[in-house]
């Protein structure tokens, strides 16, 4: 039986994942999984035709290491997917200059910003509104990210050494949700919509967030898929994260290209379209 990985984290525990469910239709296509530790020094990637990153939902606290990981993997005879050059790409949400540049219509953005009481009012009357997202530019599972109104003193020492960006309060996000689109190796797959608990606004199930399968129409479609033709790169799976802007314009979020949840429970024959996405790209 031919050997894969998938790249997870030391434990998993208080968090939601669902990659086992790939598990069984590998297993009826000739594939034998290994969920490994990227932090695990004994691993030999040799051992395994392909690593497929999947869970290592720790990396952020923790990047150059994670990338050098990657790096041995990616010279290791395994196939790493997504690719390091995507990874390296992605793992700084200042990704979205490029996109945008690309065309690609993204959330208004603040970049290479200092944390300040003046800046934070200056932020507040560039956008025109009352309250902003402020996250690091590496970040993952809404790790220190913060809906602010006011100027929080607090924060200034989790920004003083740390990358972020500051975005105005996208008010669909909790008025109708963030919608999320999947593909593996191109192709459409599935959409869920992911709606924050009553009084959050964080849409991650480890902070609450409500998860639902949609039907896409025809024009969330198009602008997930207008997204994923500008990466310019072919992918084994893709997560593009959209949210309706206050011009009934769907703004892209986030792309994850790196370790995204799935959601292969939240769609029928997900699992199996997965698997029949990584068999394809090993032939």
């Amino acid at each position: 039986m031919r050997r894969i990985c998938f790249l997870s984290m030391d434990s998993l525990d208080g968090y939601v994942a669902d990659d086992e469910l790939a598990v069984e239709p590998l297993a009826r296509l000739g594939f034998r999984v290994d969920t490994l530790s990227w932090r695990d020094p004994a691993v030999d990637w040799n051992d395994h035709e392909a690593v497929i990153i999947r869970t290592p939902w720790d990396y952020q606290r923790s990047p150059t290491e994670f990338l050098s990981v990657l790096e041995t993997i990616d010279r290791s005879s395994a196939r790493l997917e997504n690719s390091l050059n995507i990874v390296r790409w992605n793992l700084d949400k200042r990704y979205l200059i490029d996109m945008e540049q690309r065309g690609c219509r993204i959330v208004p953005t603040i970049w290479d910003a200092s944390y300040s009481e003046v800046e934070f009012e200056s932020w507040l009357e560039r956008f025109g509104v009352d309250e902003l997202i402020i996250k690091p530019t590496v970040s993952a599972t809404a790790e220190h990210t913060y809906r602010l109104t006011v100027y929080d003193p607090v924060l200034e020492s989790v920004f003083a050494s740390r990358s972020f960006m500051v975005q105005p309060f996208m008010p669909n996000i909790v008025a109708e949700g963030e919608y999320s689109l999947f593909f593996f190796n191109g192709e459409y797959s599935h959409t869920i919509n992911k709606s924050p608990k009553t009084a959050d606004f964080r849409v991650q199930e480890e902070h609450g967030g409500i998860i639902t399968e949609i039907e896409p129409d025809d024009k969330l479609r198009d602008a997930a898929q207008n997204a994923l033709d500008k990466i310019g790169e072919p992918l084994l799976y893709a997560r593009v994260d959209l949210v309706r802007d206050d011009e009934d314009e769907f703004a892209l979020m986030e792309l994850e290209l790196i370790e995204p949840a799935l959601y292969l429970r939240m769609s029928d024959g997900a699992p199996d379209r997965f698997a029949a996405a990584i068999e394809t790209l090993l032939k």
